[in-house]
């Protein structure tokens, strides 16, 4: 019980979770303090105080103080137990890797919506829509990313750290298809791949992920790494399901391979000239 509530605790700092309710401090001093007005009761002048470094508050004014559970049992009125059922509700909406996964969740669902993107899809070869559902294939088709992610309680400052919206608030991934990166099951990316020419194909920032379905992939005596998920969706489609590929640089493959498995595949490598230049086919 004690160490989940300090895991809670770091997952969302006092100090985050009242500037996500609006509270603005000014910095007191040098040291770790912050202090503004109080949000427990009316005041003029500023006399609540925020310890960073040690998740703390206390105001000089009501004379309350304490950790952010304390806080929460002010200000939203409720108990123990309901102010950490409360919290965990509000430290999965601060939760990057959720917001991958919602936004995820929503591309796909439109996918069905926008024809011109299955057109595309059926026009790169791939057409099974349980494959299709398997990938996880998305669709972005702009200016309603934003507005679905709000409403299901995220900030505006996550959806930016993550790259989903862009500083000036709208859709990273406009007009792109979108295929989820993961690592050791977990979406740590999104992957945009244009249905046009007038916007190139791009990531979100941070790491790209591991070789797609490696897990069950490396159970083959041979491996095929070809370059592209349209590359790797349609060889699935015609039942070679021995295929991988990276959305990381290929220079991570023998690493990650070597440290993956003690039993390694062979692995042949399928790609462009320029690629496959400095890729030929090797045991790992």
């Amino acid at each position: 019980m004690g160490e989940d509530l300090e895991q809670l605790k770091q997952q969302l700092p006092l100090l985050d979770y009242l500037r996500q309710q609006n509270w603005i401090g000014q910095r007191a001093g040098q040291g770790p303090e912050f202090v503004g007005l109080c949000p427990l009761h009316p005041e003029t002048r500023p006399s609540f105080y925020v310890n960073a470094r040690k998740n703390l508050f206390y105001c000089h004014g009501c004379g309350q103080g304490g950790d952010l559970i304390r806080f929460v049992e002010l200000s939203q009125h409720l108990s123990f137990r309901q102010s950490l059922a409360y919290l965990e509700r509000q430290s999965a909406v601060a939760d990057p890797d959720a917001a991958l996964r919602q936004a995820s969740v929503f591309y796909q669902q439109q996918l069905d919506r926008y024809p011109m993107a299955r057109r595309y899809l059926e026009q790169r070869g791939v057409r099974d829509p349980a494959l299709i559902q398997e990938l996880q294939i998305g669709y972005a088709p702009g200016g309603s990313l934003r507005r679905h992610l709000l409403a299901q309680g995220y900030s505006l400052d996550l959806l930016r750290r993550t790259g989903l919206v862009n500083p000036q608030g709208h859709d990273a991934l406009y007009q792109r298809l979108v295929f989820p990166c993961c690592q050791d099951s977990r979406i740590v990316n999104l992957y945009g791949r244009s249905i046009g020419t007038a916007f190139a194909h791009r990531f979100l920032p941070g790491a790209k992920g591991d070789l797609v379905a490696w897990e069950s992939v490396r159970q083959f005596p041979s491996v095929i790494l070809v370059e592209g998920m349209f590359d790797l969706a349609v060889l699935w489609q015609a039942g070679f399901r021995h295929v991988t590929c990276s959305l990381a640089r290929i220079s991570r493959l023998t690493s990650f391979v070597n440290s993956a498995t003690t039993r390694a595949p062979f692995i042949s490598a399928l790609m462009s000239t320029q690629t496959a230049a400095a890729n030929r086919p090797r045991r790992l």
